[in-house]
């Protein structure tokens, strides 16, 4: 087990009078170990708190007095002191077995830890949680946690995860519900594997079993050209039209029983069925924007000005693994405020060239929304940059898997003094996930958060109309149960 590190001080704050510095190992809070940073928040909330520390081979003990309801001030190292709980499945559809070799170590780190649930919003499977484990969570009230589902045939569920205990595993997800956690859940539908009748029986399966789920993510496979799995593979256009269609009859199902639609298609379904986005009051408040789940309407609202407060997605699947502040990025639900001494990722402004044609680097999905959104500003200097992830391959078209290699690619051949706006989303820390660093590219870009807002801002474009979606018209009702 290691122990908290400070990295940052807040000027003036209690930890700061009471002489903490950065580089300081604190070994006991309290008097206790603190095994994550939920329990060193936790510690650190008290009027007094005394720590054991380390410093330069010294050990000695800091007492600081805190005026109430006042912030302790110091942030540390990382999310977890013990070890992270990692995972023992093997899903055939798991993308980090689908990484290249040479990337960072720290991203082939599979976890199945609860706690990178609460701070970070990862999923966990069930399968290596303890009647100790829910002590914990139910006491600390640790809330909400975000779980994979993928099938709630025992059977099907332990063939997918590889692992004997799955189909088991998700008592522990009724017995969370049971105490009042809430929960969202996830599904990855593998064509073949768990969509048709399968699917189905996990609706039915969830509305029986499970209908205390705050909601339900269902998002399509993603498959790189290093995927090492024959039967995983992309679906097909109408394999996603019927997964739209199937997922808005079991939203009718779940309205009616339950007052609302508790499952939601990820935004990537919509692109590829070539179908257009739900309008937003269909997404109910927007529960599950950071797992994709309408990313696209709330772009749309943020761009047009329908919402005056960005919505800004996570760096996604890696969000947790650099660069993370160690608070997570659900901070101010936990006991002890945010102490906001980090930012995820800091916007990069260039003095605009007069008169400077603009370029917005984005993915291929992400152009799919942003391009029928310029449009209808009318923002004549400005052209979209598609991204295509030849790093990756396969189907990955998402904007937050951008890579360096990829972006210098399309940038090489791009005039030298126009402005280029690139999202933060693809960035942790500066780097890309291939190692490489804004700094690498081949032209100066501004890195400008990843919401509709920003962009706009940064476009210094006047409020703006959502254009009329021409990709057809979505049935809303067309399947009844």
């Amino acid at each position: 087990m290691s122990s908290p590190v400070v990295v940052a001080i807040a000027e003036g704050s209690a930890a700061a009078r009471a002489g903490l510095v950065v580089g300081d190992v604190v070994l006991t809070v309290n008097g206790i170990e603190p095994r994550d940073v939920i329990e060193w928040r936790m510690a650190v909330d008290d009027e007094e708190v005394s720590l054991e520390v380390q410093r330069g081979g010294a050990e000695f003990t800091v007492e600081v007095g805190k005026r109430a309801d006042e912030p302790f001030g110091a942030e540390v190292s990382s999310a977890v002191f013990d070890r992270v709980r990692t995972c023992d499945n093997h899903c055939e559809f798991c993308f980090i077995h689908q990484l290249p070799k040479g990337l960072r170590r720290s991203l082939y780190l599979k976890d199945d830890d609860y706690r990178l649930s609460f701070l970070y919003g990862n999923f966990t499977t069930l399968t290596r949680f303890t009647e100790a484990d829910l002590e914990r969570v139910v006491t600390e009230r640790l809330s909400p946690l975000h779980v994979s589902i993928h099938a709630t045939d025992p059977e099907v569920r332990s063939r997918m995860l590889k692992n004997a205990r799955g189909g088991m595993s998700l008592r522990w997800l009724r017995a969370l519900l049971d105490h009042g956690i809430e929960v969202r859940g996830q599904i990855v539908l593998c064509p073949g594997v768990n969509d048709g009748a399968v699917f189905e029986r996990t609706m039915a399966g969830i509305l029986d079993e499970y209908p205390e789920l705050q909601s339900v993510a269902v998002v399509p496979l993603g498959v790189s050209r290093f995927n090492p799995e024959a039967a995983m593979r992309e679906h097909t256009g109408g394999e996603a039209r019927a997964m739209v269609a199937s997922i808005h009859g079991w939203q009718q199902v779940f309205s009616r029983v339950l007052g609302r639609r508790m499952v939601f298609a990820a935004d990537e379904y919509y692109l590829m069925a070539d179908m257009p986005f739900p309008p937003a009051e269909h997404y109910e408040g927007f529960p599950m924007h950071e797992d994709g789940i309408g990313m696209a309407r709330t772009f749309e609202l943020e761009f047009t000005g329908a919402i005056d407060q960005p919505t800004r997605p996570q760096s996604g699947f890696f969000a947790w693994v650099d660069g993370a502040p160690a608070e997570g990025y659900r901070a101010p639900r936990n006991p002890a405020a945010d102490t906001g001494l980090r930012a995820a990722t800091t916007a990069v402004r260039l003095a605009p060239r007069r008169g400077a044609a603009v370029a917005v680097l984005t993915g291929e999905y992400g152009a799919l929304v942003i391009g029928p959104l310029l449009a209808g500003a009318g923002a004549a200097n400005v052209r979209l940059l598609p991204v295509r992830n030849e790093f990756f391959g396969g189907n990955t078209s998402v904007t937050g898997l951008m890579v360096g290699a990829d972006i210098s690619r399309v940038l090489a051949d791009q005039p030298q003094f126009d402005r280029y706006l690139l999202p933060d989303v693809c960035l942790s820390e500066g780097r890309f996930l291939d190692g490489l660093t804004v700094a690498d590219l081949p032209r100066a870009v501004e890195v400008v958060p990843t919401d509709g807002l920003s962009l706009r801002a940064a476009l210094s474009l006047p409020q703006v109309s959502p254009p009329v979606d021409q990709r057809g018209a979505v049935e809303m009702e067309s399947t009844s149960r």
